[in-house]
């Protein structure tokens, strides 16, 4: 048997995921089938293009509405290691070859609570810096086998 999978969200995250999930249930999901319907009323469906992307549209919202339902029902709300420390729901900034980058650790579910780029802690890189403190510098393999060292400039939890 599979093992169930769990979405660490941080509080935001999860909140702004449920105000989707209402939009989507509601007034989203009423536009789309008040579209539907004067689209019908026009008549020959075969060839009613405005019908067939209703349909659509339809279709990628009720999708979404499943997805969203599965995420906040599985969900876990993360917290995040302390100022200094690397961990899942970290803001860290790492230098990498003289470029100083921030990035968020953790799931792409985080992107809709924050402007950042994630890092899978899946990652090689993810899987390098986690656990990691500031002023720590840190290797791992790139997928084209070369060995890349980052440091580690800032890490702080996602607000």
């Amino acid at each position: 048997m599979a093992e169930d999978k769990v979405y660490l969200l941080t509080q935001d995250a999860y909140d702004k995921m449920k105000e989707e999930l209402a939009w989507r249930e509601g007034e989203y999901r009423d536009e789309i089938t008040e579209r539907i319907a004067a689209a019908r009323a026009e008549g020959d469906l075969s060839e009613n293009g405005g019908y067939h992307a209703a349909r659509e549209e339809q279709s990628k919202n009720e999708g979404r509405i499943i997805e969203l339902t599965v995420k906040l029902r599985d969900s876990k709300i993360l917290v995040a290691p302390p100022a200094g420390t690397v961990g899942n729901g970290s803001v860290v900034t790492i230098d990498l070859a003289g470029r100083e980058m921030t990035y968020v650790l953790g799931s792409r579910d985080l992107t809709v609570a924050t402007d950042y780029d994630v890092i899978s802690p899946e990652s090689p890189i993810g899987k390098a810096i986690d656990g990691a403190k500031v002023g720590d510098t840190v290797s791992y393999q790139a997928p084209n086998g070369r060995e890349i060292s980052v440091t580690v400039k800032d890490a702080k939890p996602l607000q």
